[in-house]
């Protein structure tokens, strides 16, 4: 009997139903600009024309192991949320509009309402976010993955105009630092949460540890990626903002001195209110304080430098959008040769 794609593994007609089932997700992301739709050979944009001298900005990532509680829990409605905000979320730091998205799933044996819970999530994220998500790839391999697991990764493509750019060059000592919460641990420090709840604390996913006022540790672990793509655009329109950081793994101390010139470093204030994830896992650890703030972004998902005048227009266009911001510090002058993580310093230090 001769050998057919299907008995290798790959079965070419869930691909084919799969891109059906895409096709009115992804038109419900549509924007001026979009004009082919999912499932030929590649998508097409047009460059804005109401961008003068536009330059185009891109980011690319994963999810990481957050998938592997997406796994464990069948729970693969948010994972959307995580791969557009890694992605998106750094895009707009330069102050770009986001335009598009593509994704890719890959997976060993295709499962058609799995795949289609992850895509329609991500349909939802990149609306959520303003972008079209002109397209992808769905890739079947066998022997590639574990059953019932997959892979994920993104790309965004956004514009800016060239004299609108933000690029951190412009700071001062003495401007303000704007904080914007976070949902949780978004999409990073998860293999050290997994080895510390799951592992060494050994409490499982469906335990409600009194930190999280009723919560499981699943609800807690899987709580989707904020998308700061509104918020971004909110504050460089209401503002003269300086630069904008995205605090992802790293936190606060790997991520802010990326958008700062050499001399610049940041002073913050030392507490400020978190969601109680983090605090569970740096009980059971236990996690030294010093190494949470290194590996989770610790309650603050964004960040925006302004000059202390413009501090409120910030606060008030984050809160315009639905989100919590706050001063937490300021800009100070530190030697051109400090270490780079040093250049977060806290107001007790």
């Amino acid at each position: 009997m001769a050998i057919s794609y299907r008995d290798a593994g790959v079965d070419i007609d869930a691909g084919d139903e799969l891109v059906e089932r895409i096709k009115p997700l992804a038109k419900r992301t549509r924007i001026p600009g979009v004009l082919a739709d999912v499932g030929g050979f590649a998508g097409l944009f047009a460059v804005p024309s109401d961008v003068e001298e536009p330059v185009l900005v891109s980011g690319t990532d994963g999810v990481g192991t957050k998938l592997k509680l997406a796994f464990a829990t069948g729970r693969h409605d948010g994972i959307g949320a995580d791969l557009v905000g890694m992605c998106v979320n750094d895009v707009v730091t330069c102050g770009a509009r986001p335009l598009f998205f593509l994704d890719y799933f890959g997976t060993g044996k295709l499962e058609l309402s799995v795949a289609e819970a992850v895509i329609g999530s991500i349909a939802r994220a990149c609306e959520a976010s303003g972008c079209a998500l002109l397209g992808g790839e769905t890739a079947e391999l066998p022997g590639m993955y574990a059953d019932g697991e997959y892979d994920l990764a993104g790309f965004a493509l956004g514009v800016v105009a060239r004299k609108r750019i933000v690029d951190g060059k412009r700071v001062a000592v003495g401007d303000t630092v704007i904080a914007v919460a976070s949902s949780g641990l978004h999409s990073n420090g998860y293999s050290l949460a997994r080895r510390v709840l799951l592992g060494e604390g050994g409490i499982g996913l469906d335990a409600t540890p009194p930190e999280l006022n009723g919560k499981t540790v699943a609800d807690a672990l899987l709580e989707p990626t904020k998308l700061y793509a509104k918020l971004a655009q909110a504050i460089v329109a209401a503002t003269d903002v300086r630069a904008m950081s995205h605090i992802t793994g790293g936190g606060l101390p790997g991520n802010l001195p990326r958008v700062l010139p050499d001399g610049f470093g940041a002073r913050l204030a030392p507490e400020w209110s978190r969601p109680a994830i983090f605090e569970l896992i740096a009980r059971l650890g236990p996690v030294d304080h010093a190494e949470m703030l290194r590996t989770f972004n610790m309650g603050i998902g964004f960040i925006a430098i302004v000059s202390p005048e413009e501090a409120d227009k910030a606060i008030a266009a984050a809160e315009s959008v639905g989100e919590r911001a706050w001063v937490a510090g300021n800009l100070e002058a530190v030697s051109v040769d400090m270490p780079f993580e040093e250049r977060v310093r806290f107001a007790e230090a």
